[in-house]
């Protein structure tokens, strides 16, 4: 599944597919080589991979593994990212660095998709950015190069809701080779609003130009409840208004490096939620709960929160007592000192927090990887997540609760006092139990009665079926079988 552009619905798709298969009878695994994003997500072993390759492993019933995306790139900053391989660490390179090197990682994606193909009837691969980008064609790991390394068919997917698809479309294939335009299967019209019959001209346009038919005609589809496709910035879709007179007034932070923002989605379901981005003082408004979500770089995030006034108007939130949560790089930013004695993010090797919660972070080259489950929390309701974080976060002072216990050396996993909370926990807000009973909390501290538990829920399987439902009616799967060389339903 390759795109026109980034954020064309290929993540969606590929985990429509996955879905599809799996329900006609078929093994099925999802495989993205190379991934840039800033949502990542932690396997049963303590590796890293990109969220939307865990979410498609969901959707085709089987436990993500690092094969499954052996090549993230996390963004640290505008010309250089970290390169995790094979779920660990690499190192940090710039951007230019990683290009001449990519053939070095060859090797990894090769053996991670073969284990793949020796286990499951059929793989799903997702394509990153666009297989266009003509810069970016000669060390190319991930697009049209990737497809012919499996042998796989090609299916171009198009965002229709920004206009200019079938020019995308037609652009796309005329930089591809003789061979790579005998791999395009067909062509995925995505985020259609209106009667399907009206493109009509067009597609038999693109396929006397191309040879190649446009297999399906997908819905915008509204309220999906399902983490966003990877991307480097925070996605419309999280800005949820609320009609309610009684909503709480949540504001996010968005960082410069901001990290599995993801960890919002479940609050953009709930009904008495008017979730909205905060980029700049202007956007401030009159914030019940403020969230600083995760950073991939926290030294800069402080520095460009500082630049722009928003640390003052926290730091003021906080001291009138406003609800804060800080989450992994948020908790970081909402303590008193950030140490990076090693350059891990930075040269600077202190860096003054907020100093809203008294804790202290040592960054380590180590890196923190792990799943949590049934942590205690200052609730009383147990949460569970995952970690992602180099070195550890210590109290400096009495009077905190904590989330779960304290670790080795005094390390703990967050801690709270009063309104303001951290904790390292991602995902934590997925659990609907857990959600509910910390709105209910910000809500009874502010005179609003609290809401019945269960009235919504962020059930992302429930989800994945509605997708697979809506992608299986709009788009020739007999066609997409007899590419495959499947008989369909098992």
């Amino acid at each position: 599944i390759q795109g026109t552009m980034s954020n064309s619905g290929k993540s969606f798709v590929a985990a429509a597919l996955c879905r599809i298969f799996k329900q006609d009878g078929y093994s099925v695994a999802p495989f993205k080589s190379q991934n840039m994003a800033l949502n990542s997500y932690i396997t049963k072993d303590g590796l890293e991979i990109g969220r939307a390759q865990a979410m498609q492993a969901e959707a085709a019933g089987i436990a993500p593994t690092v094969d499954m995306n052996p090549i993230l790139l996390k963004p640290t900053s505008q010309m250089g990212s970290q390169v995790i391989v094979n779920g660990e660490v690499f190192g940090n390179l710039r951007a230019m660095d990683y290009y001449r090197r990519k053939t070095e990682f060859i090797p990894a994606v090769r053996e991670a998709f073969e284990r793949l193909e020796s286990q499951f009837d059929a793989i799903v691969l997702e394509g990153a950015g666009s297989p266009a980008e003509i810069n970016l064609r000669e060390n190319d790991i991930v697009n049209m190069a990737m497809a012919r390394e499996a042998g796989a068919k090609v299916l171009l997917a198009g965002d229709i809701d920004r206009g200019g698809l079938y020019a995308s479309f037609l652009g796309t294939w005329l930089t591809f080779t003789p061979e790579e335009r005998r791999l395009l299967a067909g062509f995925l019209v995505n985020r259609f609003r209106g009667d399907p019959s009206l493109l009509a001209p067009a597609h038999e346009y693109l396929d006397r130009a191309t040879g190649a038919p446009v297999l399906g005609v997908i819905p915008y589809i509204r309220s999906l409840n399902l983490p966003e496709e990877d991307s480097l910035s925070w996605n419309g879709a999280l800005n949820a208004p609320s009609t309610e007179p009684d909503a709480l007034n949540v504001a996010v932070v968005i960082l410069g490096h901001t990290s599995n923002y993801t960890d919002m989605a479940p609050l953009a379901i709930e009904p008495d939620v008017n979730l909205r981005a905060v980029r700049r003082p202007s956007e401030w408004g009159r914030p019940d709960l403020v969230i600083i979500p995760g950073s991939r770089n926290t030294a800069l995030d402080l520095a460009k929160l500082r630049e722009s006034g928003l640390d003052a108007l926290i730091r003021r939130h906080a001291e009138k007592n406003g609800w804060t949560l800080g989450i992994c790089g948020g908790m970081q930013i909402l303590g008193e000192k950030i140490r990076d004695p090693l350059s891990v993010e930075t040269r600077q090797k202190s860096t003054d927090g907020l100093g809203l919660l008294p804790l202290e972070t040592e960054l380590a080259s180590a890196k923190t990887l792990r799943l949590v489950e049934n942590v205690a929390t200052p609730l009383g309701v147990p949460a569970s997540g995952y970690e992602i974080h180099h070195g550890v976060t210590r109290p400096t002072a009495e009077g905190l609760t904590f989330f779960g216990k304290e670790e080795e050396e005094g390390a703990v996993l967050g801690a709270g006092r009063g309104r303001c909370w951290g904790t390292y926990l991602h995902g934590l807000f997925d659990n609907d139990a857990f959600r509910r009973a910390f709105l209910n909390r910000v809500r009874s501290s502010l005179g609003l009665a609290p809401r019945e538990a269960g009235l919504v829920s962020y059930d992302t399987e429930r989800a994945i079926s509605r997708l697979a439902s809506i992608v299986r009616g709009h788009t020739d799967m007999d066609a997409i079988y007899r590419i495959l060389g499947l008989k369909g339903r098992r």
